[in-house]
């Protein structure tokens, strides 16, 4: 497997260097083809007035996002300028995570910035905590103020379900250019150890025979702390820019409703972070 195509999911007012800067760095890397998108929706005041009026507000709000669409699209093909293979632009007055949604047919892997845990605009972004539970295809959340793809050390977060299953066949490619891989389990309790040590073993040797070489390491079983907060640590410890990992949700019904794990590696701000649902 390879990535053939990537695609970036910009949003208007909001820094997007860091997520085209890597994006543009991964379609070099693999060769690839990379496809910007953007979108955005007007955004109706509270209090709306009719007629005349209405129509010339509506009229001078959408010239603004269209004005700042073309501006995203020049910003696009300026950072990935001689960079990758072919080059294509997809935007549209739409709802951000609708447009994209829809749009995520066409790639191998999605860019996308990162989001703070406040609430964001529907109308002018598309959430990474959305693109990774509805996509199908995996997302690359990069935090602001990462200016490279550092692929010496990825660390995997290993948890035997389907989702890092997937996460970890939809990150071989980069994985197989990493200098350095930890596998990592945490197990939620003692008695849970020798399941992880066999699930990170096989994983280890699962990758060794698709070319990557791995290291296994399961860690104390959470006790006062977080398993984010461990997640953080063990990052730190082996030096890793990347962290591979399922998304989680908590609900059947509303799969926004993203895991504590994975609602951290959404929204931390250190290190590129890669995953699948």
């Amino acid at each position: 497997m390879t990535y053939a195509t990537v695609m970036v999911s910009l949003a208007l007012d909001q820094p997007n260097d860091s997520r085209l800067l890597v994006a543009g760095e991964l379609a070099e890397r693999f060769e690839a083809a990379i496809v910007g998108v953007a979108a955005a929706q007007f955004a109706p005041p509270l209090y709306f007035t009719d007629g005349a009026a209405a129509q010339g507000l509506i009229d001078q709000e959408e010239a603004s996002i269209k004005r700042r669409l073309a501006e995203l699209e020049a910003q696009f093909r300026a950072a990935i300028k001689n960079r990758g293979g072919h080059v294509e632009w997809r935007s549209a007055m739409d709802f951000p995570e609708r447009f994209t949604l829809t749009q995520a047919r066409c790639a191998d892997i999605i860019v996308s910035g990162g989001q703070s845990p406040a609430f964001s605009d529907a109308f002018a972004l598309a959430s990474p905590k959305d693109l990774v539970m509805q996509s199908g295809r995996p997302i690359l959340v990069v935090p602001d103020g990462v200016n490279w793809l550092d692929l010496r050390s990825a660390l995997v977060a290993w948890k035997d379900t389907p989702e890092a299953r997937r996460a970890l066949a939809d990150a071989l490619p980069m994985l197989r250019k990493a200098r350095d891989v930890a596998v990592v389990a945490i197990p939620e309790g003692d008695d849970d150890r020798p399941v992880a040590v066999a699930g990170v073993t096989d994983v280890t040797a699962w990758l060794a025979r698709h070319g990557v070489t791995a290291t296994a390491r399961v860690c104390e079983a959470a006790r006062n702390e977080t398993v984010a907060g461990q997640l953080e640590k063990v990052a730190g410890d082996v030096g890793a820019s990347l962290i591979v990992a399922g998304a989680y949700g908590h609900s059947r019904f509303r799969e926004m409703i993203l895991g504590g794990v994975t609602q951290y590696l959404v929204t931390q701000s250190a290190r590129c972070v890669l995953l699948s649902h």
